[in-house]
């Protein structure tokens, strides 16, 4: 991990290099100065990450975008006016805890060539792989299930286009949710639906996924998605994490994600954690009312599910921290510093899917394997 300061920007770099073509950035940039305008923030931002292309990051290209504002709707369009990376882009409002009105996640790589495709994905290849992104999806109906049924239902006939499926190559979703207080039973039902229909039940498996609050620009949005998916995969490369001495199965309450997922290649095992929180093995909600219990039982699931697929901590190249109370900004953070020191993390303001969590967390990594069994990255 490496941490740069860059005229208003604090930069946090994870690197990971297999010693192959490809090697693997997650990069989180932060604006250090709350009292810049919005365009002065952004502008900063786009400045910092410009500079990083040309040194740090010279030969990488981003494959994934994830913007977190503070206002969507007056925001985003200033971002997209300003982008010009052709990769995945997702914009969400999901205001970062520091004060400031923007902060982006980027995940970039080298020797690939990313590029948008007939379907609508976002495609980048190597090794016999085609990698697929997805950011910023939603749809118009009247309902979070109408919009999230149609949401998903397209999804499924971009894989086809694709010559993937959603069972057999999606990796990793997200769902945002807008009033998710209210909303979030209707995302979790159309999910429910179409992925039975994509013969995807409890005894099969799920998918990966974050289902969190958060806003699109347009407030008719009620639920916006973004996807990873990997097309050219053999039996045996993909991987469920359950730690069920930890945590249950989600089918057990009623919604349909896996807990972890892990992806070998021939060089480096990739690790995706999905929305964790302070639960137990029963479903059941732990140290109701104390952010610091439910932190730290929340980092215990974590690693629970990163041992079971023999992967650390020092594996994880980012981390995206929801707090549901911004006041609970400061202690948290305190924690993560204290245990995480450099990692690229962002901490935003998103109400988690059960009122009594305070706190749910979400990370990627990657670690270097020699598995001569598949093909390289």
């Amino acid at each position: 991990m490496q941490t740069f300061n860059i005229d208003n920007v604090r930069a946090e770099l994870f690197s990971f290099d297999a010693g192959s073509e490809v090697k693997e950035y997650h990069l989180m940039l932060h604006v250090t100065n709350p009292l810049l305008t919005f365009a002065q923030q952004i502008e900063a931002l786009l400045s910092a990450y410009d500079q990083l292309g040309r040194n740090q990051l010279a030969g990488a290209s981003a494959v994934f975008k994830r913007y977190f504002v503070s206002d969507a709707a007056n925001q985003a369009d200033n971002i997209l006016a300003a982008e010009y990376a052709d990769c995945a882009l997702s914009i969400i409002q999901q205001a970062p805890l520091d004060g400031t009105k923007v902060a982006l996640w980027a995940y970039l790589q080298t020797g690939v060539l990313p590029h948008a495709t007939g379907s609508g994905l976002y495609a980048s290849a190597h090794g016999g792989y085609k990698h697929l992104w997805t950011g910023g999806a939603h749809a118009e109906a009247a309902t979070s299930e109408g919009q999230t049924s149609i949401l998903i239902n397209q999804y499924v006939m971009q894989l086809l286009q694709e010559g993937g499926t959603l069972s057999d190559n999606c990796i990793r979703t997200w769902f945002f949710v807008n009033d998710i207080d209210n909303h979030y039973g209707g995302v979790v039902k159309a999910r429910n639906d179409v992925f039975y229909t994509q013969n995807m039940t409890d005894k099969t498996h799920f998918i990966a996924s974050t289902g969190i609050g958060g806003r699109q620009a347009d407030p008719r949005v009620l639920s916006q998605f973004d996807a990873y998916a990997v097309c050219g995969l053999q039996k045996g490369q993909v991987r469920h994490l359950y730690a069920l001495d930890h945590l249950n199965r989600t089918s057990e309450y009623g919604v349909s994600f896996e807990r972890g997922t892990i992806v070998d290649y021939g060089d480096r095992r990739h690790v995706f954690i999905s929305g964790t929180a302070s639960i137990n093995h029963k479903g059941e909600i732990v140290h109701h009312g104390d952010v610091v219990k439910q932190t730290h039982r929340m980092w215990e699931n974590v690693e629970a599910l990163l041992t079971e697929g023999d992967c650390t901590f020092e594996d994880i190249g980012q981390m995206i921290v929801y707090l549901r109370d911004p006041a609970d900004y400061a202690v948290v953070r305190r924690l993560y510093e204290e245990r995480f020191p450099g990692k690229p993390t962002v901490f935003v303001g998103a109400a988690v899917c059960r009122p009594g969590w305070l706190i749910e967390m979400e990370c990627m990594g990657v670690k270097k394997i020699d598995n001569p069994q598949f093909a390289p990255y």
